[in-house]
């Protein structure tokens, strides 16, 4: 059996579906599923079991021998989010335990890390661990993450097989439930559809121009292409980056979703809200040589074709992956 937290989230969701997609329905997902909202993510996938985020640890103590593979995707992702109680709780003290339960049982473990780690990218975007204890997150949430990777380094004792992947900006199906944390693609098509324009957040760095701040957006399917990959190779346990290695501009981004759409381009520019502008990222570009090491070969999705296939076939369709 598979266990997948975060299953009724995001990327946890498309996951599932992956996993299916590939046969594999001897699926344990794990969640806090008192949010009817997400229940699209998973009504219709095949899986064996749900299991309440809080009592996932008594099930592992009782299941482990059954038990396969983990695939923790389950954190709390709100950047905006200040209360670092909450990610102590959720994303640091909780990892740590399903790190150890893994541990434990010799389960083989990948975990959700982030792009966020890399702070300001002052240091660049090298999934090199010599470097983790000297990055400097912007945000709480960030911190969280950086200081789960900071802890599973000084390790001793791993599990059989382990890796923790930093997303940079994930689009695609499935994160309509999100709010402010959906993709800047899933905003553009919901303005699009109910004003026909786009806000893009105005530039208050000397060094871009509106529009041009860049960013490494990998469309979802990619990612659970990785993490499929990971699973079945189950060599090199490490930190790695996961996006595509092609800085894209949040403009090049807004004329794709138009075209997607078959509509002219109508775009503005609005002034980065105040509670996040100073910790706000310009660049973000992933160093993909450690991966493409690992034997991954296949390419990854242009911002063109991705935007295109969850455009034309998810948000006009309604339709979850």
């Amino acid at each position: 059996m598979i266990v997948v937290t975060g299953a009724a989230g995001f990327i946890g969701s498309c996951l599932v579906s992956k996993l299916n997609n590939k046969g594999i329905k001897e699926i344990i997902l794990a969640d806090n599923f008192s949010h009817p909202e997400k229940s699209r993510n998973f009504i219709h996938k095949a899986f064996r079991e749900q299991v309440e985020r809080h009592l996932l640890f008594d099930w592992l103590d009782k299941h482990h021998a059954e038990t396969d593979f983990i695939f923790h995707m389950g954190a709390r992702t709100d950047t905006t989010e200040f209360n670092t109680v909450i990610f102590d709780e959720l994303n640091l003290n909780y990892s740590i335990r399903v790190w150890e339960h893994a541990v434990r049982y010799g389960i083989p473990l990948i975990y959700a890390s982030s792009a966020a780690t890399y702070g300001d990218g002052s240091l660049g975007y090298d999934d090199d661990h010599s470097l983790v204890d000297e990055l400097k997150p912007l945000n709480p949430y960030g911190i969280s993450k950086n200081e789960f990777d900071k802890w599973v380094l000084r390790q001793t004792v791993t599990p059989p097989y382990w890796c923790g992947l930093k997303f940079f900006n994930v689009f695609g199906p499935n994160e309509y439930h999100k709010g402010r944390m959906a993709s800047v693609v899933f905003h553009a098509y919901r303005q699009i559809r109910e004003k026909g324009s786009v806000r893009l957040f105005r530039s208050h760095h000397p060094g871009f121009q509106d529009g041009k701040q860049l960013r490494d957006f990998i469309y979802v399917k990619d990612v659970t292409d990785v993490m499929y990959f990971l699973m079945n190779q189950k060599q090199d346990s490490g930190l790695y980056n996961l996006g595509t290695g092609k800085a894209r501009t949040f403009l090049d981004l807004a004329n794709i979703v138009f075209t997607s759409l078959r509509i002219q381009p109508v775009i503005e520019f609005i002034d980065t809200p105040s509670d996040i502008r100073e910790k706000y990222q310009y660049f973000t570009q992933a160093s993909m040589t450690k991966l493409l090491n690992t034997g991954y070969s296949k390419p990854f999705y242009t911002l063109e074709a991705g935007i295109e296939e969850y455009v034309q076939g998810y948000l006009l369709e309604d339709a979850c992956f």
